[in-house]
Order: structure tokens, then C-alpha cells, then sequence
């Protein structure tokens, strides 16, 4: 987390003689934030790029520098970027397919658009990172062929994990000798499901894997779904491709985690889906597929349920009817409140009186909202014990007033700090205080 004077050189509404000031007094860890402004001129993007690798870096892979800014011999990692952007010289590729470090070339290994020396002279390199890292990043179909029958268990691994290698060579990799080449094999979507589904009696970790492959025979999937082991289980309970009698199978499941990883299903019946979140912790109900399917009625069908967690999934979508909205955001029950309280369109009246009703309890959620104007966060940060996450939400909020954010940049949160600093709500008398506390120079 940068400190609020880092924060400071993401802020937006940074005056144009602050920036130039910061720029000018940048080190390496500054230089690299100052890299990632959108209102950099060319000459400042010069000045940094020629005086800071990290940040020559960043505005490399931002499309800031083109190959002709850069000497690859003097700046490799610059150059890599850019090779890995598509943006490169193509001879860059055929020197560091030579290069001693290791390192380069794993990072060579994954640019896009490589020259066929480049990549050959990758594909016989001594170290089995190189190749492993060329074998799922390439296209070629003769390296693929090539590698997918290589000695290394390593190498044909990850060409098993490549969804460009050809449904022949993978469903071979089904019946290599190693146990990670088939789990990989096994995996991969584009492995023919019927060939895959001959693995559902081998080893476990394949098994676990298998059960994420989205083509397998209904048979296949009805198999595993009495799997011994949980994992095999719980990866099959989010798998799309599985049928609705096995949803409900899997409903009854009392395996770790099998019925938590069913309510992410994107087709799980909303009569389970109710149940599972009486039941079993499901996580923020916003990542749920199925709510974000739902429609108006049976969004209202689940606010009107006589259970809190069950009026929490639908609570926590963001375009509801507005009826459906103020219901919710006047319900008895702080869990539903704090779920419904970031929805745009909620008044200052309507939040106001979720702080009135639950407190610190709904600060956060209530901050969250995008329309929540000054005076309802500055009570938020003004009532004490304001929890840290409020404290950050409030402090990130475009509405925040000055008063507001000086509270923040005072917190002993360091996030909060830094997220007031980088709001361009801050004062620029305040801007200017924070770059005071720097002494000149890099």
C-alpha cells in the first residue's frame, strides 16, 4: 500500500506544477507511480523513462515508449515488455532467445507473436522452465507436436495445458505415463469430454481436475459426484455441464465445501439456492451467477422470504426495481440493510436512516454508495468507533468533504490515509502539504 505522498502521484486532480515538482523529486518507488498518471506529457514520460527502470517499465507495457525509445541491450526488462505487447523488435527475440539469464528467457518464452528462430532456439533451451513457459504460450502446430512428445514430464505438463494444442495430442496426453500430464490433460476444456471421461476411476488429483472439464458424458459426472473425496465433489458442484438431478444430489452433500461451491453454480434452482444460504456460508451473495440471472420476479420472490439471508441475495443486486430497492433498504434485519445499502438511487433521507437504525454496523455498506453525499459520510467518520473499512470506503468517495478526508489522512490506517490522499476531492493547499513532508531531491 503506497503512503499518502505515493497516493498523492495517482491523484488526478494533481495540480500540473505539484506534478512536475514530484517528478522532479522522485525516486525509483515514486517514479513508478508517477508512471501509471493518464496526463503525462511526452517530455515527462521521457524524463522518467530515461531516469527510472520501474517506471520505464510501466510505461512501456502502457504503450508509452515505443521500440525505437528503447536500447534492449541497456534495458532488457523494458524491451521484454514490449516484446510481450506484440510492440517489440522482432530481432530483440532472436537475441534473448541467447541471452545467459535464465530469467529473460522464461519472460521471452511467453511474448506473443514470436519469430520461429526465436521460438526454435527456446524450444531446444536447457532449462525446462524455458520450454515449459514456450509450451503453453505457443500456437505453432509443430512446436506443439514437438513438445506435447517431450522427455521432460515438466514440459509436456504445461504443451497439456495449452488449449491450442490439436484434440489428438491431447487425447494421447490422456494415457501419459505421469500423473501430472494426464491431470493437465484432463483439465484443459478443449480434450474431447468423452475421451477425458475414461480418467474418472484414476488418480485423485486427476479426478479432481476431470471434474472441472466442462464436456464430459452426464454418466461421467454422475460418477464423480460419488467421489470419496470432497474436492472431486466440490470442483464438480460449479461445473456448468452438470445436470439438474445431480445439482440437487450434490444439495444433500455435507462434504467440506461441496454445498458452498454449489450455490456458485449458474444454474442451481433458486428453491435450493434459498436453502443453501440458510445453511451453509456462501460468500458475498453479488458473486452468485443465479442472482445476477434472476429476474424481476423471482428477485421479489426472494425479498419477500421470511429469512434475513435469503432477502440478502436479492438485496445485493444493483439494478433493482425501485419499489423492490426501498422495501429492502427499510427491512428489519441490519444483514439486508448492509447487503442493499450501496444501490444507487437510495436518498440521503433513506441512508441517513439505516445509520439511524443499525450504526457502525452498516457504516461501510452505506459509504459504499455512490450517491451518498457529504453530510451522510461525514457522520460516518464523525461517530465514533468508525470502523477502518469505512473509514477507507469514505475516504476513496468522490462526494467526501475536506473536513471528511482530513480525518482519513489523520487515521492510523494506512490505506485509509492513502486513499484520501489519492481523492481528487483533496484540497490542493493539502496536496501541496504532503509533498512538503518530502525532502527534495531523490
Amino acid at each position: 500500500m503506497p503512503s499518502p505522498l505515493h497516493a498523492v502521484a495517482h491523484n488526478p486532480a494533481l495540480p500540473p506544477e505539484l506534478l512536475a515538482r514530484l517528478i522532479a523529486d522522485a525516486d525509483e518507488d515514486l517514479a513508478e507511480e508517477l508512471a501509471e498518471r493518464a496526463d503525462l506529457t511526452p517530455d515527462q514520460v521521457r524524463q522518467l523513462a530515461d531516469g527510472y527502470e520501474g517506471a520505464a517499465v510501466r510505461l512501456a507495457a502502457r504503450g508509452l515508449l515505443r521500440a525505437e525509445d528503447v536500447d534492449p541491450l541497456a534495458r532488457p526488462q523494458v524491451a521484454l515488455v514490449l516484446l510481450d505487447e506484440g510492440r517489440g523488435d522482432p530481432d530483440w527475440a532472436r537475441l534473448f532467445a541467447g541471452d545467459p539469464e535464465e530469467l529473460v528467457r522464461v519472460r521471452l518464452a511467453s511474448a506473443v507473436g514470436l519469430p520461429d528462430e526465436a521460438a526454435d532456439l527456446l524450444a531446444a533451451d536447457e532449462s525446462a522452465d524455458v520450454v515449459a513457459v514456450l509450451a503453453i504460450h505457443t500456437a505453432r502446430l509443430d512446436l506443439l507436436t514437438r513438445l506435447a512428445a517431450h522427455p521432460l514430464p515438466t514440459v509436456r505438463r504445461w504443451a497439456a495445458a495449452n488449449e491450442a494444442m490439436p484434440v489428438e495430442l491431447l487425447t494421447a496426453l490422456l494415457d501419459d505415463p505421469e500423473v501430472m500430464v494426464r491431470e493437465q490433460a484432463a483439465a484443459n476444456p478443449t480434450t474431447p469430454g468423452a475421451a477425458a471421461a475414461r480418467l474418472v476411476a484414476d488418480h485423485a488429483m486427476i479426478r479432481q481436475a476431470l471434474a472441472t472439464h466442462p464436456g464430459l458424458p452426464a454418466e461421467a459426472y454422475h460418477r464423480l459426484g460419488g467421489d470419496e473425496i470432497p474436492w472431486v465433489r466440490s470442483n464438480l458442484a460449479q461445473n456448468p455441464g452438470i445436470d439438474e438431478g445431480l445439482i440437487r444430489r450434490l444439495a444433500e452433500d455435507d462434504g467440506h465445501d461441496v454445498r458452498r461451491s454449489l450455490a456458485q453454480h449458474p444454474r442451481v434452482p433458486l428453491d435450493l439456492l434459498a436453502r443453501l444460504a440458510t445453511t451453509v456460508r456462501i460468500g458475498p451473495a453479488l458473486l452468485l451467477p443465479r442472482i445476477a440471472a434472476a429476474d424481476a420476479a423471482e428477485l421479489a420472490g426472494l425479498a419477500g422470504s421470511r429469512e434475513a439471508r435469503v432477502r440478502m441475495l436479492a438485496a445485493a443486486r444493483r439494478d433493482l426495481p425501485v419499489a423492490l430497492r426501498d422495501r429492502l433498504a427499510a427491512d428489519p434485519d441490519a444483514k439486508v440493510v448492509k447487503s442493499v445499502a450501496p444501490h444507487p438511487g437510495l436518498t440521503a433521507a433513506q441512508l441517513t436512516a439505516m445509520l439511524d437504525a443499525f450504526g457502525t454496523t452498516v457504516a461501510t455498506a452505506v459509504a459504499a454508495n455512490p450517491d451518498a453525499p457529504g453530510a451522510v459520510l461525514d457522520r460516518i467518520v464523525a461517530t465514533p468507533p468508525t470502523p477502518v473499512k469505512a473509514l477507507r470506503t469514505v475516504a476513496a468517495h468522490p462526494n467526501a468533504s475536506p473536513a471528511a478526508l482530513a480525518t482519513c489522512l489523520a487515521a492510523p490506517d494506512s490505506r485509509a490515509a492513502a486513499a484520501a490522499a489519492a481523492n481528487p476531492a483533496l484540497p490542493v493547499a493539502v496536496m501541496a502539504e504532503l509533498l512538503a513532508q518530502r525532502p527534495s531531491g531523490p
